[in-house]
């Protein structure tokens, strides 16, 4: 079986081309049991972020899959394979597992360092594992990602300060407004990274926060926390008219803010600058929004000038997150080689445990006049003799450096010891009482 991946990132695909190949703002769960149902897909997880879509898989044929995966792609998202074949990257094996570990530390978001996808990329693993789309292979793998991402958070800074979308956002604002004491703000969603964003423009003086939300519960709970003001959602346009800042991050299909919808707002002056960033992926607000004299619309790709701040500042604790992850990857190749040695490790003992029982056997009539408990201690000790002898063959066969050394230690091993011979004759041996 062959770990592989293919899928679009902010480093391959604009947000409008992400936006149609997103599983976020669906059922995740069902789209990993579409994939799974590929008959050369033996185990998949797909991960969907605002930031990326890819899909995990695990096949004998990863060539032939990944042809799979881009008709069900087109299948699924209702998309002409030519609109996204430029923008998908394919990765395999050790290429998969560095991409899918740096993922998890955070090094391969858009700010790199935001803690939010660690938990994203668990959450993926989870929902696969729960419909038993994800085997042993991809268990493996993802269950060893979520201790690398700890890993760069314990180990280094990178977690620390302005490394999320939400700070970003904030930040973003400060350079359009210069001081954000006073501004009024609307919060369109009430989910993760809104509350964040909410929490983050609290912490700088801004003056009335309103929360919108449709499940009307949800935005007061959110006004509670960081001492904001609810309004239903057929509310949201009217509260436009008094905002300076507007963010945006809900899972709707479609743009919830249009230009015409903005034009007809009462009480709002052409000469009022405001200020929207709409975070969703899908987009909540059409690109025409834009166009309107004094409002600045921004959307999640824009933050990338930021991120080239944040990148300038976390250089040394990039470069120690990049350390980890190579040292994991090292670690995580030698656990696959060792994998390879397995079937001979386990030949050996048992050929190594045929002769002790053998030569036990052939000496019954020696030990036949022992107690019971002397012959049980001769038992174990022959066993603990062939144990220690075994011991350090088999660590150092599961150590060697690569797979062409392993294979070549493990065909000597086999010959030495005739241990096909073994396989060969108990395979055609006829059984007993036949």
């Amino acid at each position: 079986m062959d770990f592989f991946l293919l899928g679009v990132s902010h480093r391959t695909a604009p947000i409008d081309l992400r936006e149609r190949l997103d599983f976020s703002s669906r059922d995740v769960g069902a789209a990993v049991e579409a994939v799974s149902a590929r008959p050369l897909m033996a185990e998949s997880v797909v991960l969907s972020t605002c930031n990326r879509s890819e899909i995990y898989g695990a096949s004998d044929d990863p060539t032939r899959a990944r042809e799979e995966l881009v008709a069900f792609l087109s299948d699924y998202h209702h998309l002409p394979a030519g609109a996204f074949l430029p923008h998908l990257f394919a990765l395999e094996n050790s290429a998969a597992v560095t991409h899918l570990f740096r993922v998890a530390a955070g090094l391969d978001s858009l700010v790199v360092g935001e803690p939010q996808i660690l938990g994203q990329v668990k959450d993926a693993f989870q929902a696969a594992a729960e419909r038993r789309c994800a085997g042993p292979i991809l268990s493996k793998v993802f269950r060893w990602s979520f201790a690398v991402g700890k890993r760069v958070r314990t180990e280094t800074a990178l977690g620390e300060g302005a490394v999320s979308v939400s700070f970003a956002a904030v930040a973003l604002a400060r350079k359009i407004f210069g001081r954000l004491q006073g501004r009024h703000v609307l919060v369109v969603g009430a989910g993760e990274i809104s509350s964040l964003t909410a929490q983050h423009l609290r912490s700088h003086g801004v003056g009335e926060i309103v929360i919108t939300s449709r499940t009307l519960a949800h935005a007061e709970a959110l006004a509670a926390e960081v001492g904001g003001r609810a309004v239903p959602w057929d509310g949201m346009i009217a509260a436009l008219g008094a905002s300076d800042i507007v963010i945006t991050a809900t899972g709707s299909q479609r743009p919830i803010i249009t230009r015409a919808q903005l034009e007809t707002v009462k009480g709002r002056r052409r000469s009022d600058t405001l200020f929207i960033i709409d975070i969703a992926v899908p987009r909540d607000v059409d690109p025409a929004v834009g166009d309107i004299e004094q409002v600045f619309l921004y959307n999640i790709d824009d933050l990338q000038s930021i991120v080239q701040e944040n990148l300038s500042r976390r250089a040394g604790e990039i470069e120690r997150a990049e350390s980890i992850v190579s040292e994991e990857v090292t670690k995580f190749a030698s656990w696959q080689r060792s994998r390879g040695a397995v079937p001979t490790v386990i030949a050996l003992r048992q050929r190594f445990d045929a002769i002790r029982r053998a030569e036990l056997l052939r000496l019954e009539g020696k030990l036949g006049a022992l107690p019971p408990e002397a012959r049980a201690r001769v038992d174990e000790v022959t066993r603990l003799i062939v144990e220690k002898l075994l011991v350090e063959p088999t660590e150092q066969l599961k150590a060697l450096p690569d797979e062409e050394t392993q294979a070549a230690y493990t065909e000597a091993i086999n010959r030495l010891f005739r241990l096909r011979e073994e396989e060969d004759e108990s395979s055609t041996r006829e059984p007993r009482g036949q």
